[in-house]
């Protein structure tokens, strides 16, 4: 006998041929019909179309392409990833999944439709790391496609990305990082610069600093958000992770600058009266907002190095400067590990492995100064 679920919930029954059928109420009073080998499938396709339907996505049937479920997928993430997390995900479908294997049935996808993309992408210029990018994007979509029950397989597990070179580390030596302070001295952004090579902080987490989040007098900033561009304008989103959210101390160097840099920021604000945006930043562009990361870099930050005569690092080779300077000094690993907000200790190790020579060296020491005693 047909067991059937309550009008408008959709119902799973067997055919003559075998085959079981679900079915779900869509538009206009329609119907879509989903098929399986068993009833256990097709109860997972009929509860991802009724989960489509609840949160107002189109419910797809057997017929679904790749290009329609990836846009539904990313109207299913948008509200659980960060907004720039979300806009990378949006780019790599849109600019290059759906161009190359949208028209493709979800249900008829194969590794080798996802290994010719890939080759596809390498040829029109694509580097291997945007097209490892791209091979997580889908791996992600598509791990979530059999969770829904929409396929029996995620073939991403089953295709290879394209291997990516392992890009050296740039650091600066302790005399570099005194050379860039001393270019800095006096900018209106030195204070800025001073936290970066100090606490390790990443760019996003200093441009969303807001002075609430200083205690000067305990020498201490809280990092609580990290600014981030989107389409609609600037958006102040949670850390990176959970570890993110942390305590930092200050250096006596830190508290100094961040003094100056207050008094003169105080000193804008007044000149500038009501023309001043007042949003409580710590580094805020001559008129109180948030300060772009494209416009520090290229209006600030490279040409304070070129001042400096140092070579042309990234902004975020200032946090792994401050790692590596204090791991070399002995420093423990689990005292760097929370300063960055790094996830897990494992995190800093695997990532600053080049100072464990130094570090071993040192313990070394240490053991002949106690078998010394």
């Amino acid at each position: 006998m047909m067991k059937r679920r309550a009008n408008g919930e959709g119902s799973i029954y067997k055919r003559s041929d075998g085959r079981w059928v679900g079915s779900v109420s869509v538009d206009n009073g329609r119907r879509q019909h989903l098929y399986g080998a068993t009833r256990q499938e097709v109860s997972r396709k009929l509860n991802a179309a009724l989960k489509a339907r609840q949160d107002g996505l189109p419910v797809l049937g057997e017929r679904q392409t790749v290009g329609q479920f990836l846009q539904s997928w990313l109207e299913t993430t948008k509200a659980a990833v960060r907004p720039r997390t979300w806009i990378r995900y949006e780019q790599y479908v849109r600019l290059h999944a759906i161009s190359g294997i949208g028209r493709v049935a979800l249900t008829k996808l194969t590794p080798q439709h996802l290994q010719r993309l890939y080759a596809n992408r390498l040829e029109a210029g694509l580097s291997p790391t945007s097209v490892a990018h791209l091979h997580t994007v889908l791996h992600g979509a598509l791990a979530q496609a059999t969770r829904w029950g929409l396929t029996t397989r995620n073939v991403a597990s089953l295709a290879t990305p394209p291997r990516v070179q392992h890009r050296e580390m740039s650091t600066l030596s302790s005399e570099q990082v005194r050379k860039l302070l001393d270019a800095a001295r006096g900018d209106r952004l030195e204070a800025l610069y001073v936290l970066a090579v100090t606490t390790g902080m990443r760019q996003g987490e200093l441009l969303a600093l807001r002075w609430p989040d200083v205690d000067l007098g305990g020498g201490t900033v809280q990092v609580k958000a990290t600014l981030q561009k989107t389409r609609d304008g600037f958006t102040f989103a949670e850390p990176k992770t959970a570890r993110s959210r942390r305590q930092v101390a200050l250096t006596d160097a830190a508290i100094a600058s961040l003094r100056e840099h207050r008094a003169r920021q105080s000193a804008e604000r007044l000149w500038l009266g009501t023309a001043w945006e007042d949003n409580d930043l710590v580094f805020a562009n001559q008129v109180g907002r948030p300060i772009e990361a494209t416009n520090l870099l290229d209006r600030s930050f490279r040409e304070l190095l070129a001042r400096a005569g140092l070579p042309r690092v990234r902004f975020h080779d200032l946090r792994h400067t401050a790692a590596t300077l204090l791991l070399g000094q002995g420093m423990h690993p689990k005292i760097v590990s929370d300063m960055l907000g790094h996830a897990t200790i494992a995190v800093t190790l695997d990532l600053y492995s080049h100072t464990t020579p130094a570090m071993h060296r040192q313990a070394a020491l240490a053991m002949d100064a106690i078998l010394r005693s």
